[in-house]
């Protein structure tokens, strides 16, 4: 079965293959663009600022969830996947962005996030509303509890969130919840819960969406066989031969075959990148042609600013590629951790959860320092072969927003780990548009996060004439990637301690100098540099450059 074209998307003239190469800019929409005063960023509001895209030059834009949410968790508790929360638009305002976003040839990708729902969820009320053992709660984890009332959770499983990953209910039950106890676990063994995933996807590729970014994609399939085994350790340290209670099991091969068959009846065929915090061994399972087709590689979102550390991170994602036969996939920032223009200013091996609770002030980053090496960092990224993913702010070096007053802080984790973690909220500050404009440019109301002063100068509209620009240097280095031989590998160059150096094919290549002192240019025809005064004859600490 081939599902038609939206009419007026024109997504049949898209390439099947255009995600191999892609820069993908990531919009968080309640913090990107206001349009009608209440605070939060909106659906009409991305499609006021397509303009800013395309002049990025970015090929696609992922949507992270506007779907109806209680925000609990920033839109990741969705209590209904096929629609559009009334704070943020309607489907109709959906069909607008896409249609609008492919006539300037931006593709359009959305999350899908199923690993669980909003405890407001029709289903989850369902089963709060049922009995033991009945099918509504067989859609969900439901457990008995262990001792002699039951009164001890079902396993020692942890939230991500912090706590417990079981909540009870009057009638004594337990219910599973990997993060949020409103984000109740669905059972991925059931076969309607598997069913109506299929018909979200259908329904927005019908809609005329591009692909998805899916939440969580190692964590759907589970162990759940008595007595549930113990899982001490959190996804991010797995074992490599998928035998962990929780994530990255085998048993994801079968769910994401079901989804592929699904992606392949459009033309071209849907595309998916997976959330997946897994062994590196084991990424490239979810990257397979009969899979989701692509793997995120976060690696350089927590790598320091250490050759060694970056050339690993280079070598282990673009060998993951060639295991899977995709490409891979290069991410520097995005919604869930500290902005990399923040890190960078940072001394290597500062603990980022400790610094964000004294308000970013114990180590002061070195802003200067920081901004250097976000330029230089995104100028190395957008040289690598394969995707590139761009959270929204990236192309303005916005900094962590670290002193949010507590009062204003939303994200779960600063509760449920009582105070012991401020969470991601500093990432998700709103974007500055215009320096001159009430909250500047946002919205014409009060954004639901306060913007530091430090933005005004950071604005579109404070960068946007200004050639040396964090702005300018991206539309220029997107434009001239775009322009350049686009082969899936690299040749690195020897070089002197510090200095990362690779060629590309047709001849042109990349220097980063990651050392404390200048280094020689090779000879050749400068193409780019991160740096904000001309290069002469050396290369300064913490720049890249491109040159053939």
């Amino acid at each position: 079965m081939t599902h038609p074209t939206l009419a007026g998307s024109s997504r049949s003239s898209f390439a099947a293959d255009w995600w191999r190469h892609a820069v993908v800019y990531q919009v968080y929409p309640r913090s990107f663009a206001d349009s009608d005063g209440d605070g939060l960023g909106d659906i009409r509001g991305v499609v006021s600022k397509l303009d800013h895209l395309e002049s990025l030059g970015v090929d696609a834009v992922w949507l992270s969830p506007f779907y109806p949410s209680p925000l609990v968790d920033g839109g990741y508790d969705v209590s209904d996947p096929r629609s559009v929360d009334p704070r943020l638009g309607t489907v109709d305002d959906m069909r607008e962005l896409v249609a609008d976003a492919h006539s300037r040839g931006i593709k359009v990708i959305v999350d899908v996030v199923p690993n669980h729902t909003s405890d407001q969820h029709a289903w989850f009320q369902e089963a709060l509303a049922s009995p033991k053992g009945s099918a509504a709660r067989a859609r969900y984890v439901f457990r008995d509890g262990l001792g002699p009332d039951g009164g001890e959770p079902p396993s020692d499983w942890r939230s991500h969130f912090g706590g417990p990953a079981w909540t009870r209910l009057p009638d004594g039950q337990w219910y599973l919840h990997l993060f949020a106890r409103e984000q109740p676990d669905l059972d991925w063994s059931n076969r309607g819960v598997r069913d109506d995933l299929l018909r979200t996807l259908r329904f927005w590729g019908d809609l005329g969406v591009d692909g998805f970014r899916v939440d969580v994609a190692h964590g759907l399939a589970k162990d759940l066989a008595e007595p549930l085994r113990s899982q001490p350790n959190l996804d991010r340290q797995l074992p490599t031969d998928g035998s962990d209670p929780l994530y990255d099991r085998d048993e994801l091969d079968e769910i994401y075959a079901e989804w592929r068959a699904v992606f392949n009846e459009y033309e071209p065929p849907l595309m998916a990148v997976a959330e997946a915090w897994a062994p590196p061994s084991r990424v490239s399972r979810y990257a397979k042609r009969g899979s989701l087709g692509q793997a995120f590689n976060f690696e350089f979102s927590t790598s320091a600013w250490d050759s060694d550390q970056l050339r690993g991170v280079i070598e282990r994602g673009l060998a993951s590629a060639e295991r899977s036969g995709a490409t891979t996939t290069w991410v520097l920032s995005n919604h869930d951790i500290v902005r990399h223009a923040t890190r960078f200013a940072l001394p290597n091996g500062v603990d980022l959860d400790a610094w964000l609770l004294t308000g970013g002030v114990d180590p002061a980053p070195d802003v200067a320092v920081g901004r250097r090496r976000a330029r230089a960092a995104a100028l190395l990224m957008l040289a690598l072969p394969g995707s590139v993913y761009l959270y929204q702010g990236d192309e303005l070096g916005l900094p962590e927003v670290a002193d949010l007053p507590i009062d204003r802080l939303r994200d779960p984790i600063w509760e449920r780990t009582n105070g012991a973690q401020k969470g991601r909220d500093g990432a998700r500050v709103p974007l500055p548009w215009d320096s001159e404009a009430p909250h500047l440019g946002f919205g014409t109301g009060e954004p639901w996060l306060p913007q530091p002063a430090v933005f005004r100068e950071l604005a579109v509209s404070s960068q946007d004439a200004d050639p040396a620009s964090t702005l300018n240097l991206h539309r220029a280095a997107i434009r001239l990637r775009g322009l350049l031989d686009a082969s899936e590998d690299i040749t690195w160059i020897d070089s002197p301690d510090g200095v990362l150096h690779f060629r590309r094919a047709g001849g042109w290549r990349c220097l980063t100098n990651v050392s404390g002192d200048a280094v020689p240019l090779p000879a050749g025809e400068m193409l780019l540099s991160s740096a904000e005064t001309p290069v002469g004859d050396t290369v300064p600490r913490d720049t890249t450059v491109w040159y053939r």
